[in-house]
């Protein structure tokens, strides 16, 4: 029996570096475990696209509106609709695909706060861990799509532009999604152009080309149509 114990030092609960460590492959297994889940759903989509965004919009955003036509013209045209299955852009989402009929994807978080499954959902996998649920959510899709978000949505797009930069994954298109008269992602693109690649040129000419920004939900429609990544399409 292990006699070792944990301590409380400043107001923070320590405990021994084995015991971390022991915890920490317990942790892989269930991260196995969870990667493996989202696997199984979505091996049985025929073509998916994958949309990101943040939970915090509400329906009368018009990032809300644009989320569900987008979602909805997707799904009419056969393709699955993934998200990260809260609500904000997720529900907007996945509601769109599911008004038409459409598959309706939602790999949840559990969080203490915010994180909840949308009723708008036909599928869904629950994850404890961030890492199996972002694997899950970027495997094999056709397209990625991005509205305005946070902290979150900038994670997920940031690693999907270094997956497709670095050839980690099959290029697909990448859109960033603004509304009329809307610039959230026009300073982030201003950044990449003019920082990254001009002044500061920690990326290669060409890289600023992986993604596409838009305010045209028809555009975005015909650029993921436009993408023949897998031969069985």
């Amino acid at each position: 029996m292990n006699n070792t114990k944990t301590i409380k030092m400043n107001g923070t609960v320590c405990a021994p570096r084995e015991i971390l460590l022991d915890a920490a492959m317990i942790n892989l297994s269930h991260i196995d475990q969870e990667l493996q889940n989202g696997y199984e759903v979505i091996k049985k989509q025929h073509k998916t696209v994958t949309i990101f965004g943040s939970a915090r919009t509400t329906e009368d955003n018009p990032d809300y509106a644009a989320a569900r036509k987008l979602s909805s013209g997707l799904a009419s045209k056969g393709y699955s609709i993934v998200t990260g299955g809260g609500h904000g852009i997720m529900e907007a989402a996945n509601r769109g695909a599911f008004e038409v009929g459409g598959d309706s994807v939602g790999f949840n978080i559990k969080l203490p706060k915010e994180q909840t499954l949308n009723k708008y959902v036909t599928e869904s996998v629950s994850f404890s861990y961030f890492s199996p649920r972002k694997i899950a959510m970027t495997l094999f899709a056709d397209a990625y799509i991005f509205f305005p978000g946070g902290f979150g949505t900038f994670d997920e797009l940031c690693e999907i532009l270094t997956l497709t930069q670095t050839d980690k994954m099959f290029s697909a298109p990448i859109i960033l999604m603004d509304n009329v008269g809307d610039s959230f992602w026009k300073p982030f693109d201003n950044m990449i152009r003019n920082i990254l690649l001009k002044e500061d040129r920690v990326i290669s000419p060409g890289d600023e080309k992986i993604y596409t920004v838009t305010n045209d939900v028809y555009k975005a429609i015909s650029l993921v149509r436009s993408n023949k990544r897998y031969c069985n399409h």
